[in-house]
């Protein structure tokens, strides 16, 4: 099981019922149930929901004990990635998600859309895909740097993300000069979970604007505990920092994503600020390459071994408006 619970905004299926077609007044159900041209509506009432899961290495998920939705334990199966069209003739991806009972019975049905729906819209199911949906959902766990980043190398030298070759070596904070094993690139929209987060320039000492996956995690060495964290290390969220200010969420248009792996999870340094790297775990794993997931994840002990999952600070200590401020302060000591 993955060390740490994965918060998704999710809907519970009578929230998305079928406004037109064949299953007119159904919600939304898993793959073999559905019905293309159907067209769906999200209720006016609707609010996005919490589900915590922990992820299994055979695939599957399990409800973890602080969801918000769903019981506990639970078992929850990725079922497919549907390609919704809106009456603008844009594109919608959305994972639906399975919970069962013990029994193996369905007990409820999720939609996780990685763009936002709007109520009185209607939604036509255009695409059903229930082979690729393990790589999307592996693709939103992926910490991504995105095009322009400059990572630090071994000799000091600042070097574009989209320039380095696997080889290279990095500079890494716990193990000095690490050469890159693995390079991933994906082209999205900026909408939704795919929005990436732009931290300004000086926010966090770094040089220039910093722009990285929602779910990237930051390193800062605190030299006061401002967080109230209880130590001088943690790692946070980019996403978790948003203010509207000096982190924004920057929607709109593609992003070039870029993922670097080595043979252990690492800590490198991204614009001067430290930023983790590509975790192989079980959510990740689908993202890669078999021979490379197979080779990294199996022979090294590296992702598994690693504590730095322990250093995250949880959302509740950032949930204040001036938190970039805060450990900017703190990693100055005064």
């Amino acid at each position: 099981m993955s060390e740490t619970a994965h918060a998704l905004q999710v809907y519970p299926a009578p929230m998305l019922p079928v406004s037109q077609g064949a299953n007119l007044g159904d919600d939304l159900s898993f793959a073999s149930d559905l019905v293309l041209d159907d067209s769906y509506q999200l209720s006016p009432r609707a609010r996005p929901m919490r589900l915590s899961l922990h992820a299994l290495e055979n695939g599957h998920f399990q409800i973890a004990a602080d969801s918000a939705t769903g019981v506990k334990g639970a078992t929850v199966v990725l079922d497919s990635c549907l390609t919704l069209m809106t009456s603008k003739s844009e594109a919608i991806e959305m994972l639906v998600l399975v919970e069962v009972d013990p029994q193996g019975h369905v007990a409820q049905i999720y939609a996780m859309p990685l763009a936002p729906l709007e109520p009185k819209e209607d939604y036509r199911l255009v695409g059903i895909d229930t082979e690729n949906a393990p790589l999307r959902f592996a693709q939103l766990a992926c910490v991504s740097f995105t095009r322009g980043t400059r990572l630090t190398l071994a000799t000091g030298e600042q070097r574009a993300v989209e320039e380095l070759a696997i080889g290279d070596k990095l500079l890494t904070r716990d193990d000095g000069a690490q050469p890159v094993r693995w390079i991933g690139h994906l082209t999205v929209r900026a909408s939704g979970d795919f929005a990436p987060v732009l931290i300004k320039q000086a926010t966090l000492h770094n040089a220039r604007d910093l722009l990285v996956s929602p779910e990237h995690r930051l390193f800062v060495y605190q030299r006061e505990d401002r967080l109230g964290a209880g130590r001088a290390e943690v790692l946070l969220k980019a996403r978790h920092l948003v203010n509207g200010r000096s982190v924004v969420l920057q929607k709109g248009g593609f992003v070039d994503y870029y993922q670097i792996l080595f043979d252990a999870h690492q800590i490198v340094f991204a614009e001067g600020i430290a930023a983790e790297t590509l975790r192989i775990d079980p959510r990740t794993r689908c993202a890669l390459p078999p021979k490379v997931a197979r080779t990294i994840g199996n022979t090294h002990t590296g992702h598994a071994s690693r504590v730095q999952g322990a250093y995250e600070v949880s959302q509740s200590l950032l949930n204040r408006p001036d938190a970039a401020e805060l450990l900017l302060r703190a990693s100055r000591g005064a």
